[in-house]
This record gives C-alpha cells, structure tokens and sequence, in this order.
C-alpha cells in the first residue's frame, strides 16, 4: 500500500474521530440544557465557538491542525519503517548509483578482456 493511501486512511480517521467529538459535544450540551446550566442559545454558542476553533484554528506557525497532524501521521509512519528495517528513498537511490557504478566497471572489465 502507498504512503499516500495511508495518509488518506488515517486522516478519514481523524475525520470521523471529529464527528463523534461533535456528536458527544452536542450531547453534553444538550445534558447541560436540560440541567439548567446553559440556556440553548449559549450551548449553540458552545458547539459553534468549539467547532470553529477545531476546524478554522491555525498553528504558531500558520498550518493548520489537518496539516500538523498530517505532519505527525507522516514521522511516524517513517519511525515505523525505519524500525521495520525499510529505507528511505534517498538511501534506494543511493545504492542504485553505486549499483550502476559496479555494473559500468564490469562491463568495462568484460570489454578490456575481449579485445
């Protein structure tokens, strides 16, 4: 499976882990309505301040949390690779050069022997 379908799994995750933090916020203001704690229009306040901060909040650094969170989703899934034993591209890459390289010296040594 690709990184990318990966990546697209676990932000689906993060997803739905969202609307079931939304349904339970929307429970326990509607718990805090009927107790008398908060009137309607205040838990409809609640539920909106809370959602627009969730889904509109922005980090020190302008991202906002679906890509800081996508930014932790990708170390850690590199963290569990390397632990796995699998390398990074850059060290695939690596050893292709050096590979090519050894394949010219043969070729090179095959063609010096046959003239």
């Amino acid at each position: 499976m690709d990184n990318q379908n990966w990546l697209q799994q676990l932000l689906t995750i993060g997803v739905g882990t969202t609307a079931v933090v939304t349904e339970k916020l929307k429970e326990v203001s509607d718990e805090w309505v009927k107790t008398g704690k908060l009137d309607p229009d205040q838990a409809r306040q609640l539920v909106d301040e809370v959602m627009q901060s969730v889904q509109g909040s922005r980090t020190g650094d302008g991202r906002s949390p679906a890509e800081t969170m996508e930014d932790m989703i990708r170390k850690q899934v590199r963290q569990i690779l390397a632990d796995f034993g699998v390398p990074e591209q850059k060290e695939l890459d690596e050893l292709r050069g050096r590979l090519d390289r050894v394949e010219r010296q043969v070729r090179d040594l095959e063609n010096r022997l046959w003239r």
